[in-house]
């Protein structure tokens, strides 16, 4: 049982890159939109609520975060960074994990506007899951060997479940202290 635990936790360390950068960005946003104000096919691609600087300043924390852990993680086990693998592929794993995080943000964001939903609109599941699902994605491009190995094989898939049923409960949390800080305009 306690493997199994340590197991779910180790899911939870390894996403901290990814579950970072969307509320970092809110805090370095402002600027320039990325879609520069463009529309297709009548609506914004996009929307004002992502921006260069969002995007730079979220990747930025998303992969602090992650050289910090590693450095925490160096004295007791360096050859593997508890999970992150070796230096300068975990450094690869972090920049992805906090990128995949924000384009799956903006892929959700995409799907917002085709759908006609305001910005700031609730969306159930794509509002939760979007980032996760960037993440993931861009790990089974650039790294699929460190994400099966993390998530999938053996045990592990107790990690990805982990993720999977934390990150709304996490979501929501985070929403919430964003609004009551007046840095999101709703709680959800």
């Amino acid at each position: 049982m306690m493997e199994e635990v340590l197991v779910a936790l180790s899911g939870l360390w390894l996403m901290l890159p990814a579950l970072l950068p969307n509320s970092a960005a809110v805090i370095f946003g402002g600027g320039p939109p990325i879609d520069l104000g463009r529309s297709w096919r009548g609506r914004r691609i996009l929307g004002d609520g992502k921006t260069w600087c969002g995007l730079i300043g979220g990747c930025a924390a998303g992969v602090a975060l992650g050289t910090i852990l590693m450095m925490v993680a160096l004295p007791f086990d360096s050859e593997n960074l508890w999970g992150f693998g070796s230096y300068p592929a975990a450094l690869g794993v972090i920049f992805v994990l906090s990128l995949g995080a924000l384009l799956g943000d903006m892929g959700g964001s995409f799907i917002k506007r085709r759908l006609n939903v305001k910005r700031g609109a609730k969306m159930p599941v794509l509002d939760q899951y979007d980032f996760l699902l960037g993440s993931l994605i861009l790990l089974l491009i650039f790294y699929p060997d460190w994400f099966l190995s993390n998530f999938w094989e053996g045990n592990r898939w107790i990690a990805l479940l982990t993720i999977l049923v934390a990150v709304p409960l996490l979501h929501r949390g985070v929403n919430i202290i964003g609004y009551r800080m007046g840095r999101k305009e709703v709680p959800w």
